[in-house]
C-alpha cells in the first residue's frame, strides 16, 4: 500500500469486523499490524521519512478511533443487562 497520511487510506485494506462475545467489533488486518510495526521499527532505528512519519500518525490516529467505536458499540451491548435491578442480580446468585 503506497503511504499516507489520511486514516481513511486504511479503512478498506487495514480494518475487518469480527464477532466477539457474539458482538460485531472492528479488528486491524494483518496488512496494517505489519505495516505499523514497520513503521515503529524505522522510527526506532531513527531512518523514518517525513511521510513515513505522517503515515505512522494516521495508523495511531486510526487505532484511536477504531477503539473507541469498539468501546461504544461494547457499552451498547451491555446495556440490555445493564437495566436489571440489583434485587433480580441477587436472585440470579
Amino acid at each position: 500500500m503506497k503511504p499516507s497520511a489520511k486514516p481513511s487510506s486504511w479503512l478498506e485494506k487495514g480494518i475487518l469486523i469480527e464477532k466477539v462475545n457474539s458482538v460485531n467489533l472492528f479488528k486491524f488486518t494483518d496488512e496494517l499490524h505489519a505495516r505499523m510495526q514497520e513503521l515503529i521499527d524505522k522510527k526506532q532505528a531513527d531512518s523514518l521519512t517525513p511521510e513515513e512519519a505522517a503515515e505512522l500518525e494516521a495508523i495511531g490516529e486510526l487505532i484511536m478511533i477504531v477503539t473507541y467505536m469498539n468501546g461504544m458499540i461494547a457499552a451498547a451491548a451491555q446495556k440490555p443487562q445493564e437495566t436489571e435491578t440489583w434485587e433480580q442480580r441477587l436472585d440470579k446468585n
